[in-house]
Parts: structure tokens; C-alpha cells; sequence
């Protein structure tokens, strides 16, 4: 994203903001919805191209914005087709976004900070500490970037905040994020109802998020016991399981949603037959569906992922317990599949040829 420091990436502005801009130099509001739908809907990269934008306006957007796009500086591919990009940012930070092929559709799981602070113990983004949130045409930029070099038919139709980072601890740049994206008249156009926020637990963001926006809530929870929880998710500490729950019964659920719970199988620590039959009484109250994680090894992570019969038997006793519950299978194994990881790999490669250096 590079351009001169007295213009603005045009991706910043709100549309109310931009048209704010246009009046105060005596152009027609209208046209800040004109050149957003060139920009988000038809992925056009200079406003020369703007042929419904009248000719004396051109260059003025031109003296003053620029459409910045991300930096790509790695693309690895796995065999079963998820593709892991790199970004590379304007002050030389990264991070990471993964476009996982389903059955009929595409995922796309975007970063939110560059880092994290919620040092949660079994998480590789967590190694490499927080360094700063993500500018809401960051964040944008991961979602409009990878859909404009989609080359075949199946559509990019569901977005989950997994990436790196935890996004309610960057809400203001979030949900104006959210608004582009999931905007069907000039944003980017995605459903409200495809779109999924995870987060560890920011109790105090919930009822936020649920009067802002209309996209489905993710827990990361991975402990049913706030000794464990504290030990894996220092979070635990400030917004202790019960008070995290009590919030999600809160949360408002639209049209038949259940919010989703994320469980990290962590073997010999949250995986055992009393896990898994107080995590079906915990959960009791509220409108859920259960996605288990068999955790995912990475160099240097004390944790192992269980058995497989340990994973099945944890799933039926949910199942029984009439939940619906997922085993969600790990895309990319063949790559940096876990999040932060190639982020890490490059930022390890970097250090060691500066030390050399």
C-alpha cells in the first residue's frame, strides 16, 4: 500500500464521510455511493475508470484519494485447495488471511490485528505478541483483495473473523468494517447471516456487537472449568465463564440463529468424559451448536491433539445430549495451516538474516 502521504487510501472513509467531503466542495452527495460501488462491487483501482463519475470530478479524486490494495508477499496452496496469503502492510507489519474451499463456496477467515493480546496458551498468534489493531481498510482490504483475484465461478460467500487477533478488542474499526462488507448497495455485498465474529470472550463488547450488527457470534471457550480456562486463556481471568455465558444468553439471536461454540481438543487437559458432560450443561440455556477443534501442533506448543476415539467419544456424548456438534477438520495441514504461522515463519526468516546482517 503505497502512496504519497498527503493523499488518503479512500478505503478509510465512511460513505457518510466521503459525501461529506464531495458537499464541501459543492458535488452532489449521491456521487460518494457512485464511486464506492466502483470500487467495492466492480474492484476498480483508479477513478479514471469511473465512467458515470462526470470528467472535471475525476481528477480531483485523483489529487486527493488513492485505492490502495494489500501487499501479497506469500501465497502458499494446500493439495485440498485452501490457499493462505500473507500480506504485508504499509509500516512493514503481517498478517494473514486463508481462503478455504467448501463444498459450493468459498470461506474467507480474515485477521483483525496484526497479533494478539490474549496470549492464550495453545495459540501460535499469541507467540508473537500484540502489535497494533488493523485500520478498518485493512481489514476490508483482505475480503475485497482475495474476491477480486477469484478466477473460477464458485462464489466467495462466507466470512469468519478467525484470523489473527481478537476483533472486539478492535470494535470501532470492526463493525465499520462490517458495515462495508456486509453493505448489498455499494459495500462489498456479503449476507449478514454469513458473516461470523470469533472472539475469546470480551464480555464487555457482547451486547455491543449484538445492537450493531447482525452477524453471527462465535465463543472460543475450550475450557468447561474456570481453573482450566484461566490456565489456556488468561481472558478467563477478568470474564470468568459464568459471566461470559450469562452474556451470550443475552446476546440477541435473529431468525433461528444459535451461536456457535469453539472447543479446542487439547489432550489430557479439556478432552475427558466430565469435559465433555459439563460442557452439554453449561451450555443448556443458551441456542447453541458445538464446532470441535482437534488442536492443530505447531513447533514449540507443549499441547498435543487426542485420539481420534477420544474426539469421537466427545462428540457423542454431545450428540447425545441432542447437540448439533462438528468436528472441524484442519485445511491446509500441508502449509502454514496454523493461524499466525506463516506470520511467524517469516517474521523468524527475517530476524535471522538481520542477525547475520
Amino acid at each position: 500500500m503505497k502512496h504519497s502521504d498527503k493523499k488518503i487510501n479512500i478505503l478509510e472513509l465512511s460513505k457518510e464521510r466521503f459525501a461529506s467531503w464531495l458537499e464541501g466542495r459543492q458535488i452532489e452527495s449521491y456521487r460518494a455511493a457512485q464511486v464506492f460501488k466502483w470500487i467495492y462491487l466492480r474492484q476498480a483501482d483508479r477513478f479514471d475508470l469511473m465512467t458515470d463519475i462526470a470528467k472535471d470530478i475525476r481528477p480531483l479524486l485523483e489529487d486527493h484519494f488513492t485505492i490502495d490494495r494489500l501487499e501479497t508477499e506469500n501465497v502458499e496452496t494446500s493439495i485440498d485447495g485452501s490457499r493462505k496469503y500473507l500480506f504485508k502492510l504499509e509500516d512493514g507489519e503481517r498478517i494473514e488471511s486463508v481462503l478455504i474451499p467448501e463444498r459450493d463456496h468459498y470461506t474467507l477467515c480474515i485477521s483483525s490485528q496484526v497479533g494478539c493480546a490474549q496470549d492464550c496458551r495453545f495459540c501460535l498468534t499469541a507467540s508473537g505478541g500484540f502489535q497494533r489493531n488493523l485500520s478498518k481498510a485493512e481489514i476490508v482490504s483482505q475480503v475485497r483483495d482475495i474476491k477480486n483475484e477469484l478466477q473460477d465461478s464458485m462464489p466467495l460467500s462466507n466470512l469468519v473473523f478467525m484470523g489473527m487477533g481478537e476483533p472486539l478488542t478492535n470494535y470501532k474499526n470492526l463493525v465499520a468494517a462490517i458495515q462495508v462488507i456486509t453493505d448489498s448497495s455499494f459495500g462489498l455485498g456479503f449476507a449478514s447471516r454469513r458473516v461470523t465474529v470469533s472472539t475469546a470472550g470480551i464480555v464487555s463488547r457482547l451486547a455491543d456487537l449484538g445492537r450493531d450488527t447482525r452477524v453471527n457470534l462465535a465463543i472460543s471457550l475450550n475450557a468447561t472449568d474456570n481453573q482450566t480456562r484461566n490456565r489456556i486463556m488468561p481472558i478467563n481471568r477478568k470474564f470468568p465463564i459464568e459471566k461470559l455465558l450469562k452474556a451470550c444468553q443475552q446476546f440477541p439471536l435473529l431468525g433461528g440463529r444459535r451461536i456457535t461454540f469453539e472447543y479446542v481438543l487439547l489432550k489430557d487437559v479439556n478432552d475427558s468424559v466430565e469435559d465433555a458432560y459439563r460442557l452439554a450443561e453449561l451450555l443448556r440455556p443458551i441456542k447453541s451448536k458445538i464446532n470441535l477443534i482437534p488442536f492443530n501442533s505447531h513447533e514449540g506448543c507443549q499441547y498435543q491433539r487426542p485420539n481420534e476415539d477420544t474426539i469421537l467419544r466427545f462428540q457423542k456424548i454431545l450428540i447425545d445430549k441432542n447437540y448439533t456438534v462438528m468436528i472441524r477438520q484442519s485445511k491446509g495441514q500441508d502449509i502454514s495451516a496454523a493461524c499466525g504461522q506463516l506470520a511467524v515463519k517469516t517474521a523468524d526468516s527475517k530476524q535471522k538474516t538481520d542477525d547475520r546482517g
